[in-house]
């Protein structure tokens, strides 16, 4: 595996894990509710940035609304490495299945996430396709949810033929089950001739999102203080939690200063950022993964508990100094002594 490989999916399995972790933490540290809303505003956004433009990229918005509402979640879920399945009935009804292992409810992750928490990303993305794409008569029926026991989360998107009211956007018929999957049936992208660096770099995109989309949700949702609360707290324990499979991925084995700095800065590679290694030093110009979002100024401190976290475990007699402010230029120093 290349050096740019191993860097991009390393900070998939780091981001994948921070979001996996914020709403447990949510969970545990807040209650049923607060989480419910969390997962539900943030696939909202996630939905209004990237639904319509992601339909018409893959080329789905010729085909019936149904059709291209599944057709979308199993194309772009396959490009991000989540496991999904797919069947078209009918040009009004078409299934979607996301089987275990559920990718955002990584591990035993999955048996701390009540199931209105689960099924909140149907109501902030499923059950506003119709919305998006402006038909009223398009909903999405819900036939299995992985946090019930039931073998993956499933459902079909469905053309009522007549408006429906906003509750029915989302609705459950446990009664009924998605018809056998046949990959041979399914749609395909060209991606066979895909590097594996470039499906790495897909992959790690996907994951990048989720941090992107989940600091202006909960500022916007708890206030900035409770964000950097919340998202500092699970930075720390998913930097601790997940230093060994990072270090491993970087092919980081020693444990001294330099070496901590040469795994921080493949990782802020691997996101995409610009980044300058020196002698037990680490210098980052400006935050490239937060571009375009209105991120408060707690983030990044919130942000860098996942570099706090690493380093506890690389070597927890070792001491790590953040510039809190910025430098005019926008970088961010760190330093390892």
């Amino acid at each position: 595996m290349s050096q740019d490989s191993a860097g991009y999916k390393a900070v998939a399995k780091l981001y994948n894990a921070l979001m996996t972790g914020v709403v447990l933490t949510l969970v545990s540290q807040r209650g049923n509710d607060p989480a419910r809303q969390f997962v539900q505003a943030h696939f909202r956004r996630q939905h209004l940035e990237k639904f319509l433009p992601g339909v018409k990229k893959l080329g789905l918005d010729r085909l019936p609304d149904a059709v291209a509402c599944a057709q979308y979640h199993y194309l772009s879920n396959a490009l991000g490495g989540v496991k999904t399945e797919y069947v078209r009935e009918s040009d009004a009804k078409a299934w979607v299945r996301y089987p275990p292992p559920r990718w955002i409810w990584q591990g035993t992750a999955i048996c701390g996430v009540p199931t209105e928490v689960n099924a909140a990303m149907l109501y902030g993305w499923h059950g506003h396709n119709g919305v998006s794409l402006g038909n009223p008569r398009l909903g999405f029926v819900c036939t299995g949810l992985t946090t019930d026991g039931d073998p993956g989360l499933e459902g079909y998107y469905f053309d009522h033929g007549h408006p429906i009211a906003e509750h029915e956007r989302v609705r459950y018929a446990r009664d009924e089950r998605m018809p056998r999957f046949d990959p041979a049936q399914a749609p395909r992208l060209d991606v066979a001739s895909w590097p594996d660096e470039r499906l790495a770099k897909v992959e790690r995109a996907y994951a990048v999102e989720y941090l992107r989309s989940l600091v202006p949700t909960l500022t916007e949702l708890f206030g900035e203080q409770e964000m950097a609360a919340i998202f500092g707290r699970t930075a720390r324990l998913i930097g601790m939690q997940f230093y060994d499979d990072i270090a491993s991925l970087l092919g980081v084995a020693e444990k001294t200063p330099q070496a901590f700095v040469d795994l921080v800065a493949a990782l802020l590679r691997g996101s995409g950022e610009n980044v300058e290694a020196g002698r037990n030093e680490l210098r980052q110009s400006g935050w490239k993964v937060m571009a375009g979002i209105d991120a408060p100024v707690a983030a990044l401190a919130a942000w860098n508990e996942l570099i706090v976290g690493m380093l506890s475990v690389h070597d927890r007699f070792a001491t790590l100094a953040l510039e809190d402010r910025r430098a005019r230029d926008g970088s961010v120093v760190w330093r390892i002594s």
